[in-house]
């Protein structure tokens, strides 16, 4: 949404909270190709709630990664989520763009709960419909707002780790590129993509391929390894590889239903906002799709499919995509698709994207 500056593909730079992805796609003999993509975990409390907390950790965990991959390409689409990123659809009278480009700030004051100097804004007009003699006519307008000093901050991050930040998405639309690019669009249905990270969950609502809701919930993954910590007494090291599987001595019925109490809570969330979104629109949300490393967790799409009674499953980042060069296994390919949602969606933008 906020470009910084050819209409090559941009090397995708997803950083999370719980790791940072890489990722750079090619287009070959009428295919897009994975030309690289790498991933590097980083620990806990590095950034939370979306915000950088250790700005040389990140920087440094930049560079490694960079490095492993024998970057080429140096221009970044970057993202970012969480409460300090607002996203609001509005209805405005007709104008033409370059118009409303000296207008947003005004209109965007009513609807912006921080300070409008203290933020960068953008937008993008989603439908326009002409005045008649019957009706006043109105414009459809998606208005994003990001606090300047967090956009800053991941900016930052990736220049000082000698890249070049071009373009700043937002987690939610990352994701919806991804799944229309690999996925078939109905024009008429609602399709809900749920991206569930560390620490932040995504909710993007689609009709025909366009947003008709967003919501960001600070609520991730890392309320399983702290539910776990809890009722198992673990460290939180321990709780973390118990989450993953990867701990055999563990309670199997403590953390089941340590895993089970999150689900449900997850479930929950997921249901309150469908719930308000309700309240703007009579349609019905005909599928659920699940991305973000807790789409991992098996028991958790079927507890939203319960929970909701909406059909749900998990999204494939790399369906459509060629991933040959990456040299890996279809099992170590499925394994990390989950996690590639959001970078993915970064590395389909292009340098001179809005």
């Amino acid at each position: 949404m906020f470009g910084f500056g050819s209409k090559a593909y941009l090397l995708g730079l997803d950083i999370g909270s719980g790791s940072i992805k890489m990722l750079q796609l090619k287009e070959s003999t009428g295919k897009l190709k994975v030309e690289r993509f790498g991933m590097k975990p980083l620990p806990a409390e590095m950034i939370v709630d979306g915000s950088i907390m250790d700005g040389l950790g990140v920087v440094t965990a930049i560079k490694e990664l960079a490095t492993e991959q024998k970057l080429k390409n140096k221009n970044v689409a970057l993202s970012i989520s969480g409460t300090s990123v607002i996203v609001k659809k509005i209805t405005l009278p007709p104008m033409p763009e370059e118009e409303l480009d000296k207008q947003i700030k005004f209109e965007a004051e009513q609807y912006i709960p921080f300070d409008i100097n203290d933020v960068y804004l953008d937008f993008h007009i989603l439908s326009q419909e002409k005045q008649s003699s019957v009706t006043q006519g109105e414009m459809e307008v998606l208005l994003v707002a990001t606090k300047k000093d967090k956009l800053n901050d991941y900016a930052n991050a990736v220049r000082e780790a000698g890249l070049t930040p071009k373009v700043v998405d937002v987690d939610a639309f990352a994701v919806e590129n991804m799944y229309c690019v690999n996925y078939d669009v109905s024009p008429a249905e609602l399709t809900a993509i749920v991206n569930i990270g560390a620490s932040v969950m995504n909710i993007n609502i689609l009709k025909g391929g366009v947003s008709a809701f967003t919501r960001d919930i600070a609520i991730g993954g890392n309320r399983y390894s702290e539910r776990i910590q809890q009722d198992l007494g673990l460290s939180l090291e321990d709780a973390e590889a118990a989450k993953k599987g990867q701990l055999p001595d563990v309670n199997a019925d403590a953390l089941h239903q340590a895993v089970a109490t999150v689900d449900e809570e997850l479930a929950t969330e997921i249901s309150r906002s469908f719930d308000y979104f309700r309240t703007t629109s009579p349609e019905d949300i005909a599928r659920i799709v699940l991305c973000g490393g807790c789409s991992k967790i098996k028991s958790l799409p079927v507890k939203i499919s319960e929970h909701l009674g909406i059909e749900t499953s998990v999204a494939n980042p790399f369906k459509k995509l060629d991933t040959s060069a990456l040299k890996k296994s279809h099992e170590d390919i499925e394994r990390i698709a989950p996690e590639a949602a959001v970078v993915v969606g970064l590395a389909l933008r292009r340098e001179g994207d809005r």
